[in-house]
């Protein structure tokens, strides 16, 4: 076993927030109540809450059709737990999983029931598939694997925390990364345990992380400190670690600066994107960085062959260009509407929203698409596409499949 923590983030101090409370008071104590009367006024409060409310969708002039061609229910939802389920396709099925309701196999095209695994669990992050094996994880920390084919249970096991993220298989190995920041392989074949990694947690994170990547005797994990790590798949040991953004600030709400979405490799480029507003480029085998772009969130990153394109937390999507890192366009009209990650379908980028909403951007300038309603529920976990066909899961536990018309 291998075992890696990292320093303790730094003591929090005292809020600003104290000291704009107290030059408040000394300019009421000054000036007089006449002076400032009408301060918070209707106006003010309106204006407050319009700044902090979602942006009210406009109507758009629909430059391509797009076809549900089914929709199921996967279970019930994760509600507000903040786990992101989403959707995992392999070899023309999608597989799904619900807080409760086990785990379906469906069919890519048609949505028809392949098999479903019943089970007592609170299975949470969504599936991970690969070698014949599905594995998802739970609230407790148990860790289930299935055959994919039949959906009969291969094995189980057990980690410390609860697993929000889905599972990572491949090469011999499954990666379970679980919510105390621990990524545990377990043997492909029979669920014993070979390794374990630890990275120790800042103080205020952001709900929710994402799978590790696999590369050729490489995983990548992004970490909740900004960092993102690239580990020995035969043992777990650190091979190099690179600073995606760092977490500075006078409070821990503003060192945040998760690296939650999986980070993306494209060939032996890896790009990574973080809380604090920052995506980078860099080479998979060494961590030195190519290009780091100053727009991102904690959501993984969409690429194209000329974009990547990334969500922020104000809620604006940016595209970058995929070999300099600058920025192609951005499109602010989604502000606050908690979008989901990015995936690109065609000639779009595509994002979901808090109220169930998806939304296609065209990759060349951002303009709006299309926009269909997915349900009534949020959007939290990355939508898939596979066979030119774009999957999405609700916080309800609603699944729909939808095709571009072109």
């Amino acid at each position: 076993m291998t075992e890696h923590t990292a320093p303790a983030a730094a003591s929090p101090v005292p809020s600003r927030a104290l000291r704009f409370a107290a030059i408040a008071l000394c300019a009421v104590a000054v000036s007089g109540c006449s002076t400032v009367r009408g301060w918070f006024g209707n106006s003010e409060k309106a204006d407050a809450k319009a700044l902090s409310e979602p942006a009210k969708l406009t109507d758009i002039t629909p430059s391509v059709t797009v076809t549900r061609l089914w929709r199921t229910s996967a279970g019930k939802g994760e509600g507000r737990l903040g786990v992101r389920q989403g959707p995992v396709v392999a070899d023309g099925r999608v597989y799904v999983a619900a807080i409760k309701g086990g785990v379906r196999a469906l069919d890519l095209q048609s949505g028809a029931s392949i098999w479903r695994h019943e089970s007592d669990l609170r299975l949470s992050g969504g599936p991970g598939v690969g070698d014949g094996l599905v594995v998802v994880g739970s609230l407790d920390g148990d860790v289930l694997a299935l055959d994919a084919a039949t959906g009969e249970q291969r094995w189980t096991a057990k980690v410390t925390n609860e697993v929000i993220a889905a599972p990572t298989i491949g090469q011999g190995l499954v990666l379970v990364r679980s919510n105390d920041g621990r990524v545990t392989a377990f043997d492909i074949a029979s669920g014993e345990r070979r390794w374990f990694w630890v990275r120790e947690l800042p103080s205020l994170t952001v709900r929710g992380n994402d799978a590790p990547v696999l590369g050729p005797g490489f995983v990548f994990v992004g970490n909740d400190d900004g960092t993102l790590a690239a580990l020995a798949l035969a043992d777990g040991r650190t091979l190099w670690e690179q600073a995606v953004a760092q977490p500075d600030g006078r409070t821990e709400l503003e060192r945040m600066a998760d690296v939650d979405g999986t980070p993306v490799l494209d060939e032996a480029v890896l790009f990574a994107s973080s809380y604090r507003h920052r995506t980078m480029a860099l080479e998979g085998p060494s961590g030195r960085p190519l290009w780091v772009s100053e727009h991102g969130g904690s959501n993984r990153p969409a690429l194209s062959p000329h974009r990547v394109v990334v969500t922020d937390a104000n809620g604006t999507v940016w595209a970058l260009d995929k070999f300099s890192g600058t920025a192609a366009w951005q499109q602010p009209a989604l502000a606050r509407r908690n979008l989901s990650a990015a995936v690109v379908q065609g000639d779009y980028a595509v994002v979901g929203d808090l109220d169930g909403y998806l939304h296609w951007l065209r990759l060349d300038d951002g303009e709006f698409a299309a926009r269909e309603r997915a349900g009534r529920d949020p959007i939290k976990g990355a939508p898939v596409v596979a066979d030119g066909v774009l999957v999405v899961q609700t916080v309800d536990g609603d699944v729909s499949a939808w095709r571009l018309n072109q």
